[in-house]
């Protein structure tokens, strides 16, 4: 996948790269992304396997769709050995963890010559946003150590996270590159879990992360035009003929068409 196509993936998927029934499972599920996790999902004694797992996974490739490896941070035990097997891997992108200031970003970045999409997971991860996303193909929301770190109980209300959440889309919409959600810790579709994706289109972000298949159809919706959405997108570039002008009972000007254009460009993808 292209950088400038980022923005078009309502789901990112992220299961263990230790665990082969889930990666081989993974090539049949409508995720936009599949992330493979070296990181948290995987115990210090099984991190080489999973290196190895997880570059053999992006090889074979997940049926046209993106791959993305999700390395360990820097400073831990294995950032240098992550950094030799995936900067040469057939990953579209490779995530890195826990990003608390831009040179972390950038010094990844030319060490792998591949996209980045950094996670932000802590308080200096989130002031110093606007200078990582300059940095990185996009960011991705760290909620669950960004609650710890910030001292919140990570529920079904994320209130206290509003500002962070918006501050990481700010950021990102302002290097013009891809922004997406936390995850859901419930293991099921759920109205929580929709409500939740409503959450977060509404603050802006272009897809969210997800830890369970069940969650990839409720995403997917949420995130993706719906055929009403389609529809009004259609009728409005028909009915632009340029400059301000009625439609529909509002005033649309060149911004609406390029909105509803990127629109039908997300229902193609």
């Amino acid at each position: 996948m292209e950088i400038a196509d980022l923005r078009l993936c309502r789901s990112l998927l992220f299961l263990p790269a230790s665990n082969p029934r889930a990666i081989e499972k993974a090539r049949s599920l409508d995720a936009d992304m599949i992330v493979l996790d070296c990181e948290d999902a995987v115990k210090a004694d099984d991190k080489a396997a999973a290196r190895a797992a997880a570059v053999e996974a992006v090889a074979v490739g997940f049926d046209g769709r993106a791959a993305a490896i999700r390395m360990n941070g820097p400073g831990t035990d294995w950032y240098e050995e992550d950094v030799l097997a995936f900067r040469k891997c057939a990953a579209d992108f490779v995530i890195l963890p826990k990003v608390d200031e831009a040179r972390q970003a950038s010094e990844a970045a030319g060490l792998l010559s591949k996209p980045v999409l950094a996670m932000v997971e802590t308080a200096s991860g989130v002031l110093d946003a606007p200078a990582i996303a300059r940095h990185a193909a996009g960011l991705i929301a760290g909620t669950n150590d960004l609650s710890a770190d910030l001292e919140i109980a990570l529920g079904s209300n994320r209130a206290g996270l509003a500002y962070s959440l918006q501050r990481i889309v700010l950021a990102a919409r302002a290097a013009r590159v891809a922004a997406f959600d936390g995850v859901y810790n419930g293991l099921e579709e759920d109205e929580r879990l929709a409500m939740q994706c409503e959450e977060g289109r509404a603050f802006g972000f272009d897809g969210k992360s997800l830890i369970h298949p069940s969650q990839i159809s409720t995403a997917n919706r949420i995130f993706g035009p719906s055929q009403s959405d389609v529809e009004a997108a259609e009728r409005l570039i028909a009915a632009a003929t340029g400059g301000a002008e009625r439609f529909a009972g509002r005033m649309i000007e060149s911004m609406h068409v390029d909105q509803a254009k990127a629109v039908l460009a997300k229902a193609r993808r």
